[in-house]
This record gives C-alpha cells, structure tokens and sequence, in this order.
C-alpha cells in the first residue's frame, strides 16, 4: 500500500511540473520583437556638442532631439536622385504610421546637408516644404558637420566642379543610410539602403516602443 501511495506521489507531482513548465512557457514574459530591418545599437551612442542652423536660420543644438525620434538623412538640395527618394520614402512612411492604430508618437524627419555653400536655410526651406509635415532641414560649418557625421559613420566629400567655368556646378558624394536618433538625443539605430516604406512602418514602432499590444 506504501509502495502504491508513494508511486501515485510520484506521478501527481510529475504532472504538477509538466503543468507548470507549460503554464510558465504560455504565461510567462514574452521577448520584445526585434526590427527585421534596422541595426539596433546595443547601447544608444550620445552624440557630440555641435551647432547648426535649421530652415528658419534658428540655432539647433543637441537639445533639439529632446522628447522626440528622429530619422536623420545627409544629403544635399541640388542631389538629383538618392536625397529626394529617401524623403519621399520617410515622408510617406511617417504618413503611414500616422494612421497605424496605436502609433502614439511620429518620428520627425530632418535633412542635414552637406552642402553648406549651396543650401542656405532660405532653399533648404523651400526644398524641405516639398515633402509635407514633420521634415526639417539645417546645415552649418564644415566643421560643425564633421563633428557629426563623424560620430554617426556617414560619409561625404564636396568634389571638385565640372568646369572650372561653373564652379557651383559640382557634386557631393555622401553615404545614404538613415539613421535613427532617440528621444534623449542619442544614436540609437541605423537603416541602410535602398530604403522602402514598408521596412519604416515595420520596424519603427518597435525601436520605438511606441505600438499599444
């Protein structure tokens, strides 16, 4: 009889584990979902003390990315194809998002030039109105940009003009990632090209953390 009841212990407390097991699995704390398409950093980068103007000749320092994301593209107004691609891309992203169900917050999107000679805040403000709400545009010292660009990994370099005839009639190489700033002015993530809409809506939410379950 001893032998039975401590056998039936054995297999009670046997199922208790198993339930358990598959309860814990079921019920337990699901993972966060990674993005399918940006580069997550590990640990968010702070981003060096720099100085630009934006559109409106208004100063713009690292406080500027305070309490808001933001994509951030370098690129130039006279670019004839990559630079107004990729706005278009974030500008009908960020419009997509904005109609998500759940989307509590909008990344902003700002247009760093790397043209400086060229892109006055005057034609970045005409340039960036083009692209419709929540798209900025600034610029500054080569300096300035360099301090930047620098810390964020892009690349760029003025070449040298056509004709020596039509010295503003040049080039300016630059990388085309964009890159991801959070809401406490920091280097948080990056999306490589080519880019596309859906690859924004998809994973901007969860770098974010800004979707309702």
């Amino acid at each position: 009889m001893a032998s039975s009841t401590k056998t039936l212990t054995i297999i009670v407390l046997t199922l208790a584990a198993l339930v358990g097991s598959v309860l814990l699995l079921t019920l337990g704390p699901r993972q966060a979902p990674s993005p399918e398409h940006a580069l997550r950093l590990p640990d968010p980068k702070s981003l060096p003390e720099f100085e630009l103007l934006d559109q409106d000749a208004k100063r713009i320092t690292n406080d500027w990315f305070d309490d808001q994301w933001t994509l951030v593209f370098f690129g130039f107004t006279s670019c004839p194809d990559i630079c107004p691609a990729t706005l278009q891309v974030l500008s009908l992203a960020r419009a997509k998002l904005a109609n998500e169900d759940g989307m509590r917050e909008l990344p902003e999107i700002l247009l760093i030039s790397v043209d400086p000679g060229r892109d006055s805040p005057e034609i970045l403000k005409t340039y960036v109105a083009h692209f419709g709400d929540g798209v900025s545009g600034a610029t500054g010292s080569q300096k300035e940009l360099q301090k930047l660009t620098t810390a964020l990994g892009v690349y760029f370099a003025i070449e040298e003009p056509e004709s020596i005839d039509d010295p503003g009639n040049y080039n300016v190489a630059h990388s085309a990632h964009v890159v991801v700033i959070d809401n406490h002015g920091r280097y948080h993530a990056v999306f490589s090209a080519p880019h596309t809409v859906d690859a924004f809506v998809s994973d901007l939410p969860i770098l974010m953390q800004a979707y309702r379950r």
